[in-house]
């Protein structure tokens, strides 16, 4: 049966040669040699991973020097017999910027030959105390030292006191804003070296409460981060 088989399509091959002449022979090539489709590329993820891949955009840093004085009491009952006095003066560096892993599909859009991307708001990324450049300028625990000996925790405290002044002069000197105009300049560069002509970036106007959270959290908790 499978003689038989084989026997009736080549003779099937043999009659449409003998009939067609080589346009058979040409049609039955072009089935079997049928040219791939064109690779597809989906630009709009593209795009998107290039620019997530840079992570943290840092485009604003604001340094300041603070002088921060802090103090405890020592008390019996009611009575105050002894106040213990720090003068911290410290450095401190704002560092403002994108955070470009919050950037989705839905951000970036294809028209023609322009590649237009709304960039998520400016943040504060993180905040540090520079212990090179910051010292305890003074200390006294008052009279016949009286005062409680709490070097560490006044030091602790005016450090994150520190911080928080710092961070507030930021953002009332406009590091968010600063910050907005430099990450656009710097993703219009990102994407013109990646290839891409015709660019549009749009920025995104920082929260209204994004430095009083930031000040709340930092009031909460102590200054582990150091330059």
């Amino acid at each position: 049966m499978t003689t038989g088989g084989f026997f009736l399509i080549t003779s099937l091959f043999l009659i449409g040669v003998w009939r067609t002449g080589t346009s058979f022979i040409h049609t039955v090539g072009a089935i079997f040699n049928t040219p791939a489709s064109p690779p597809q590329v989906d630009v709009q993820s593209l795009v998107v991973n290039q620019v997530r891949g840079v992570s943290e955009l840092t485009t604003a840093v604001f340094v300041m020097d603070a002088v921060v004085p802090a103090s405890q009491d020592r008390k019996v009952g009611d009575f105050t017999i002894g106040t213990t006095n720090l003068l911290y003066m410290g450095q401190g560096e704002i560092r403002a910027g994108i955070d470009l892993t919050a950037l989705n599909a839905q951000d970036v859009k294809i028209s023609d030959n322009t590649v237009q991307i709304v960039l998520p708001p400016p943040e504060i990324l993180d905040s540090k105390i520079d212990v090179n450049r910051s010292q305890v300028y003074h200390y006294d625990r008052g009279f016949l030292n009286l005062g409680p000996d709490v070097a560490p925790q006044l030091q602790t405290m005016a450090e994150r006191e520190t911080l928080n002044k710092i961070l507030l002069s930021a953002c009332d000197h406009g590091v968010l804003e600063d910050a907005n105009e430099k990450a656009e300049l710097a993703v219009t560069q990102l994407l013109t070296i990646a290839g891409y002509d015709n660019i549009e970036v749009e920025t995104t106007q920082p929260s209204a409460d994004v430095c009083r959270l930031n000040s709340q959290s930092m009031a909460k908790s102590t200054v582990s981060n150091t330059l």
